[in-house]
């Protein structure tokens, strides 16, 4: 499978056609080889408009969706960020060159990803989502859905972070950006989606919307 040509029609079809127009964004996604996201006998999957497995349940968003969170995120060169259950989007945010943590709770993900990852320059982390690994992110970004606003993810955001989420309590959910100001947290919806839920995510502390 030519998996270049895959990726510049996934660009072309996928995310261009959905008033995706940031160029550096376009750029990182034909670059990131997003078949090294999957095991090897479902690398033929990475460019279909499906979510493949990645392990142990954990997918890859469709990539419709996660180029329209991305680019609501306007990420910069030099900001930090943490991908939350979303080793693809880490990897996307560092060739946007983000200094980027990319956190799982299961070690099997890392088992897929962890050498594109290391290619990509993106620390790993394994750890309850949860548990935020450190703090000060200036973009925070997950390929999974959520079950209403993640307050341990918002409490490590930096005054003027980012963070974009699908909130899904039903058949379909809301994508979300959050932005924190000197004087709170503002959160304006963006788009409908209906990504998997994260299973883990119900530990985590949340308000229903």
């Amino acid at each position: 499978m030519d998996f270049a040509a895959a990726r510049k029609v996934m660009v072309d079809s996928q995310v261009r056609v959905n008033d995706v127009t940031d160029r550096a964004l376009q750029a990182a996604l034909l670059a990131v080889p997003r078949e090294r996201f999957l095991p090897s006998e479902r690398a033929y999957s990475a460019y279909a408009e499906i979510e493949p497995e990645i392990a142990g349940g954990r997918r890859l968003m469709l990539a419709r969706d996660l180029s329209k969170l991305l680019m609501a995120l306007d990420a910069r060169p030099g900001e930090t960020a943490l991908a939350l259950a979303a080793p693809y989007a880490a990897a996307v945010l560092a060739r946007l060159g983000l200094q980027v943590t990319a956190q799982e709770s299961d070690d099997a993900v890392f088992e897929v990803v962890g050498a594109v990852l290391a290619e990509e320059g993106v620390r790993t982390v394994t750890a309850p989502l949860n548990a935020p690994a450190d703090g000060g992110y200036d973009v925070i970004v997950c390929e999974g859905a959520v079950p209403g606003r993640p307050e341990a993810w918002l409490k490590v955001l930096n005054v003027g972070g980012r963070m974009a989420v699908v909130e899904r309590t039903g058949p379909v959910g809301k994508a979300v950006l959050y932005v924190r100001g000197e004087q709170g947290m503002s959160r304006r919806e963006l788009f409908n989606a209906a990504p998997p839920m994260l299973a883990e995510l119900s530990l985590i502390p949340i308000f229903a919307l």
